[in-house]
C-alpha cells in the first residue's frame, strides 16, 4: 500500500540504491511508475505493506517501509530486490554495489567513485573529513533525514580521515 513518504513514522526501515549517475527525465519516469505499482501491491505473507519512496538528486531511490503496519518477509524483500535488479539492467545503472561511494566535490555535484578512489583522495587530501557524503548504511527514516547526507567525520566514512600519530 503506497502511501505518502511524510507520514510514514520515523522507525520506519529504509533501504537506499545510489545510482552510478544521475536518472534522466525519461528513466524517472519510469522507475516511479514502475515503484507506484510495485509499492502498491507489496505484500508480506499475503498482508498489504505500507511503504513509500523517494528519489532524492535524481541519484538515488530510496524506499520506506512502516514496520509498525507489517515487517518484510524474506520473500517479500526478494521482490524488492528483484525490481531494484530490473532497473539496473534496463536503464544499465549500477543500484545495489555496496563498495561505491557518493559525495559532494566542491561545485557541491554529486560524485560516484568506487571505494578505493574515495580512499585514494582521502589520502592525497583531495577530500576532507567535513565533505559531504551520503551515508548509505542509515536503516529508519530518523536517521535518513538526519544523517545521510552528512560530513564525512560524522558517517562511517570517517575512517578515512582519521590522524595518524
Amino acid at each position: 500500500m503506497l502511501v505518502p513518504f511524510k507520514s510514514l513514522p520515523k522507525n520506519s526501515r529504509i533501504w537506499i540504491f545510489p545510482s552510478s549517475e544521475e536518472i534522466d527525465t525519461h528513466k524517472k519516469s519510469i522507475i516511479k511508475e514502475r515503484l507506484v505499482k510495485f509499492i502498491s501491491d507489496w505484500t508480506s505473507h499475503n498482508k498489504n505493506i505500507q511503504a513509500s519512496f523517494e528519489l532524492p538528486y535524481n541519484r538515488f531511490i530510496v524506499i520506506a517501509l512502516n514496520q509498525n503496519h507489517q515487517n518484510a518477509s524474506g520473500c517479500s524483500i526478494d521482490s524488492l530486490m528483484n525490481l531494484v535488479q530490473f532497473f539496473e539492467k534496463e536503464f544499465d545503472l549500477i543500484l545495489l554495489d555496496r563498495m561505491n561511494v557518493l559525495y559532494r566535490d566542491i561545485s557541491r555535484k554529486i560524485v560516484y567513485l568506487t571505494l578505493k578512489d574515495f580512499v585514494k583522495l582521502a589520502k592525497s587530501k583531495s577530500i576532507n573529513s567535513s565533505t559531504t557524503v551520503f551515508n548509505n548504511l542509515v536503516i529508519n527514516k530518523e536517521e535518513y533525514m538526519n544523517l545521510w547526507e552528512v560530513p564525512a567525520i560524522n558517517s562511517w566514512h570517517s575512517r578515512y580521515f582519521k590522524i595518524k600519530k
